[in-house]
């Protein structure tokens, strides 16, 4: 399998990719395209003692880098040779299996969606990340790419999560819950109580394991593997729960200091702090997988390191091999409901 790597994408760069995608083709057995300027891909190498390329690594040259402040939306047209243009053009002709890139998430979202193609019939293509949670993990769906919803996206992003859980996350019959204010139908705005019904049917019909509504802290806790909302209600959500973790950490960490007989207490409990720091660590996960889209592409943080670049790389791995795609194509005539009233909603 080969995995394609913006090599210029990111805080870190080039850095980073270089060094993390390396030590995935080292880890994985999978082979890895870098994408970016070929001088400072080298000079990466060079001064990490690397004279040679890896086996398994090439490098595929582009002269141009997306930056942050380009206007997401043309980004990737004005530079036709950018690493993520390149890198993206290279997954659509089959010359990969995956993309990965820790660059601008509007610039990605519009080339995946321009370059690559979303999956024949999907309205929206959204971000969903594997939040964690008290089940060991849930697809939060969508994130960010899409702040207003009509209710259609969020009953496609319904059926994207779930795919994903059972796919990737190895979870048959994922249950499926819409993020909201109460678990009562009636409750949220507009959206959350249109779109309830029709997922409500969707649920009745066999095609997913639809739980109700969740509100976020019995989402945190775990009860369900797929978290359906729109992008703004989701983002809150997701900073949210970093914000809380890295709120937490200091707290801990304070108190752990305070004194002598707590830092041996610190001691002896070492191993549970090492896994809950590992728990809420984004680099162990890697990144955030852009569904529906026709080929893997993962958007790793901005600021990962050479870690989360080499996980960012095994989650592509994972994606690429687990069918998902293929299964969203397969069964998109099921993305279509009848609403209590009658109205048929075609997507």
């Amino acid at each position: 399998m080969k995995i394609i790597v913006d090599a210029m994408g990111g805080d870190n760069a080039p850095q980073a990719p270089v060094l993390g995608a390396i030590q995935a083709a080292k880890a994985y057995g999978v082979e890895v395209t870098l994408v970016g300027r070929g001088e400072d891909i080298l000079k990466v190498l060079a001064d990490n003692g690397i004279s040679d390329l890896p086996a398994g690594v090439a490098v595929a040259h582009a002269s141009q880098v997306v930056e942050m402040c380009d206007d997401p939306a043309t980004a990737f047209r004005k530079k036709k040779d950018s690493s993520l243009t390149v890198g993206l053009t290279l997954l659509k002709e089959g010359e990969g299996d995956a993309f990965v890139s820790a660059g601008s998430t509007g610039a990605l979202l519009s080339g995946a969606t321009l370059v690559t193609k979303r999956i024949k019939g999907i309205r929206r293509a959204a971000l969903a990340p594997v939040v964690p949670t008290g089940n060991g993990g849930a697809v939060l769906i969508d994130c960010g790419a899409n702040a207003e919803c009509p209710p259609e996206y969020l009953l496609q992003f319904a059926y994207m999560g779930s795919y994903y859980a059972e796919k990737v996350l190895g979870r048959p019959n994922p249950k499926v819950g819409l993020l909201n204010i109460g678990a009562e139908p009636s409750k949220g705005t507009t959206l959350q109580t249109t779109v309830y019904p029709m997922l409500e049917a969707a649920g009745e019909q066999g095609r997913i394991n639809f739980m109700g509504n969740v509100e976020a802290r019995e989402a945190v806790e775990g009860a369900v593997d797929v978290i359906v909302s729109d992008g703004y209600s989701g983002n809150i959500f997701l900073k949210t729960m970093e914000g809380t973790g890295l709120f937490l950490a200091r707290e801990m960490k304070k108190m752990f200091l305070k004194n002598l007989l707590t830092k041996l207490a610190a001691v002896l409990v070492s191993d549970g702090l090492k896994g809950i720091k590992k728990l809420m660590d984004s680099s162990e996960v890697g990144g955030t997988a852009l569904v529906g889209i026709s080929k893997p592409v993962i958007k790793a943080h901005g600021s990962s390191d050479a870690k989360a670049i080499q996980n960012a790389v095994r989650q592509a791995r994972d994606f690429a091999a687990s069918g998902m795609i293929e299964s969203i194509a397969e069964h998109i005539d099921l993305m279509r409901l009848d609403t209590p009233k009658g109205e048929g909603v075609e997507l």
